[in-house]
């Protein structure tokens, strides 16, 4: 699976790069057939709280798979978003 981790107005680090491509890596477990994966990170109102949003697509054959999560931090918003789509994918498999 290819992963492409697009930062939106803001330098994304290369630890945080790594850590995205790894937790993304991880969803492979539940479904073999993934294409690719986009990631968007974006910071909504810099003053607020909670402020910090990841954006993931799945390209699996025959669809897509979306998830959209806000958190405090990244890493938050990563994993709430990977286990979101956990679950899509068990679904998924379960249709075919």
């Amino acid at each position: 699976m290819k992963t492409k981790v697009q930062a939106v107005n803001f330098e994304i680090s290369e630890k945080l790069q790594e850590f995205v491509e790894k937790r993304v890596g991880k969803l492979e477990r539940f479904y073999a057939d993934i294409l690719d994966a986009v990631v968007a990170l974006t910071v909504e109102k810099r003053e607020q709280a909670n402020n910090k949003k990841a954006r993931i697509t799945l390209s699996v054959k025959g669809s897509d798979l979306f998830s959209e999560k806000q958190a405090d931090s990244f890493e938050e918003a990563v994993v709430e978003a990977c286990e979101a789509l956990e679950r899509q994918l068990e679904k998924y498999k379960e249709k075919k």
